[in-house]
């Protein structure tokens, strides 16, 4: 509930205006993501404070207008209308002004005082355009600035356009605009049925427009105010609204606005990575080389990680030697120190993605991406920017999760983690080909193969599956985007961000990770020091009858399951059962990722037969990747439902596609 001594800032732009970026240097790490009661969308809120002001920033979604399109776009402009935000600040790209203008246009007729903000002013000016913001600001009747989000040293002439904004409550002026309108011919006479105060927050201006271009919603609450006058040829009154808009935004640029034409940097570049048969192999070799550089910074967390494993046999003795009880031992280091050793080792790989990648973004090249893969997503009901968590996924599934936050739609963003999950990660191939020689020896390369096309079927079959459910029709749409000019990068903007994402994931994957080891760990746990008197062993001879239907017995079952913890950990069941030492032996654990025995090899080929052997290859490769993963996905989706469906999904699909596979084993061998 916000506080009656807080002002409520609204930010509302179109995608790629900075709205972010300004939302994370306001608000720091004071701010939290959730969902719009009952919608799918995500609702960022933070909170700051200046000249002992406390401030609550909504970043809303970005849309492109405030038409009824979507589910973002009318959440922002029910929001607006509400009465709940004090103030608006809108935000556009001073270097594509004629196009980001339209927001400004669209919202021309909301009571709501707001300020317009003229983002990335450091990169129009590389472009060699000159724009007066003072002039605009005179045409407009509100605080106008030119500004550059990523640029924390200037912050001062934001405030002092915010001030501005709340105590004199400037209102956009709207006249001219309406003069333009004035030329539809159904204009006049629809406006003449609309009282001023008919839908509060909004004109009778904005209400007739949006009645001209057939808005739902609109025209449903003015239904019978406008019984009198029949609206026709909609799509002519949109075409026709729209062509007074850009005329307008044309009149505000008018002598406020100098381009000094420069020469387009990387011309040559454009027109290959955007070429029809070049430009993607172009972008797979691109993100193929941030993936391989993504590594550099996340060699120093990895290494931390491996340090904090290696206390594991110190804290164990030194623990022993007070008579610290075995159960608090194992606690101690086969769940807590193995669970901050392994994220630590995944979160590297995270912050290394989203540096190289955020670095991509920062400089325009991220969208040549998009746009270069918009009409291949778009035949699973994504867009482009889904291409860039797909790629990341074969690295790290966490990674790939936590990169489709650049992805708008919400449904869109889902899909796109759900279907990262098929990928197989780097933890996946770095056991899966060794265990593929293992028992197949020079006909493993088959097997690699073999995944790699059940991959692409298990892409198509969920974007069937969920598509519907979580991209409506209307949805299915590809990106509205001018590819954006390449611009030098902001080294301070982007390594708070790249820190400020890294230091969320930490905890909340923290959480999940701890609860999920502890659990499984306590499975496995007993007093005995034989596997035989473990919980896990007595639930897996149980279900061995339901899962050999899968062609799985029960010790390569439990390997399954260790491999949902993490793929490495399926080797350590594997060594611990077929070696039969205790599962629970201090570092000896799933989470710990024990050390296969010597002779490990030879009693996988001599006690699992080849079918139940590919059964459980692909049972482990199409498993839920990790619990990190898990995690990944509830904090990028905000949604415990969808979380939890999708993990329930790849559990239940990677044992169908091991019985699969088992018999076409049998029908083999």
């Amino acid at each position: 509930m916000t506080d009656k001594n807080e002002t409520v800032i609204a930010l509302l732009g179109q995608p790629n205006s900075g709205k972010s970026t300004l939302f994370n240097a306001l608000t720091g790490l004071k701010q939290h993501v959730g969902n719009w009661p009952g919608k799918t969308v995500e609702k960022k809120e933070g909170t700051f404070e200046y000249n002992n002001k406390r401030y609550l920033v909504a970043d809303l979604p970005g849309t492109y207008s405030l038409s009824a399109n979507s589910d973002e776009e009318i959440i922002t402009r029910d929001y607006i209308a509400s009465g709940k935000a004090d103030v608006v600040c809108i935000l556009a790209d001073s270097s594509q002004l004629e196009r980001s203008l339209y927001m400004l246009a669209d919202y021309a007729g909301i009571t709501v005082p707001t300020f317009l903000v003229l983002n990335m002013s450091d990169v129009s000016k590389e472009l060699g355009k000159k724009i007066d913001a003072l002039a605009i600001s005179k045409k407009l009747g509100i605080p106008v600035i030119l500004f550059s989000a990523q640029d924390k040293k200037n912050y001062g002439i934001f405030y002092k356009a915010l001030e501005e904004a709340v105590c004199n409550k400037t209102i956009l002026d709207s006249s001219d605009l309406e003069k333009k309108y004035q030329e539809i011919e159904s204009y006049k006479n629809i406006k003449s049925l609309i009282p001023e105060n008919a839908i509060t927050g909004y004109s009778s201006m904005w209400l007739t427009v949006k009645a001209i271009e057939g808005d739902e919603p609109v025209t449903e609450k003015l239904k019978d105010l406008l019984q009198k006058e029949k609206i026709t040829q909609i799509e002519k009154g949109v075409l026709l609204t729209g062509e007074c808009k850009f005329k307008w935004i044309d009149d505000i640029l008018k002598d406020s606005v100098v381009s000094k034409s420069k020469k387009r940097m990387l011309g040559k570049f454009d027109r290959i990575i955007t070429h029809r048969f070049l430009g993607k192999p172009l972008v797979i070799i691109i993100v193929l080389f941030g993936l391989i550089a993504s590594f550099i910074p996340a060699l120093p967390f990895m290494a931390l990680g491996s340090a904090i494993d290696a206390l594991s046999s110190p804290v164990a003795n030194a623990l022993t030697a007070i008579n610290t009880p075995n159960f608090i031992i194992a606690i101690a280091c086969d769940v807590v120190i193995n669970s901050f050793s392994f994220i630590l080792k995944m979160l590297g790989f995270v912050f290394g993605v989203t540096l190289v990648f955020g670095l991509l973004e920062e400089v325009g090249v991220m969208a040549r991406i998009s746009y270069v893969f918009d009409n291949t997503m778009s035949k699973l009901g994504l867009q482009g920017k889904s291409i860039m968590p797909f790629l990341v996924s074969f690295g790290c599934t966490m990674g790939g999760a936590a990169g489709a936050r650049v992805i708008d739609n919400w449904g869109q963003k889902v899909l796109t983690i759900a279907l990262a999950w098929a990928i197989p990660c780097g933890a996946a191939w770095s056991i899966v080909p060794l265990l593929a020689t293992v028992w197949f020896g020079a006909a493993s390369p088959l097997v690699i193969v073999g995944i790699l096309l059940v991959m692409l079927v298990h892409m198509w079959l969920t974007a069937k599956i969920f598509g519907h459910h979580l991209v409506k029709k209307q949805d299915r749409y590809g990106m509205i985007m001018e590819l954006p000019p390449y611009h030098k990068p902001k080294w301070g903007a982007l390594f708070r961000y790249v820190l400020g994402r890294t230091k969320g994931t930490f905890f909340r994957v923290l959480k999940v990770v701890l609860l999920v080891s502890f659990l499984f760990w306590l499975l496995t746990f007993n007093t005995s020091g034989s596997i035989d008197n473990s919980i896990l062993y007595k639930v897996g001879k149980f279900i061995e009858p339901i899962t050999k239907i899968f062609g799985l017995g029960w010790k390569t079952f439990m390997a399954f399951i260790a491999s949902s913890i993490g793929k490495e950990g399926s080797i350590g069941v594997l060594s611990t059962i077929f070696t039969n030492h205790n599962m629970l032996t201090v570092g000896g654990t799933v989470a710990g990722m024990s050390t296969a025995a010597s002779n490990i090899n030879e009693l996988l080929v001599a006690n699992v037969t080849k079918p139940e052997a590919l059964a459980f290859i692909f049972s482990i490769t199409f498993n839920m990747p990790c619990v990190v993963a898990l995690a990944a996905t509830y904090q990028e989706t905000h949604s415990a439902k969808w979380t939890t469906i999708i993990a329930i999904y790849y559990t239940l699909i990677a044992l169908l596609i091991a019985g699969i596979v088992f018999r076409i084993g049998l029908l083999i061998w």
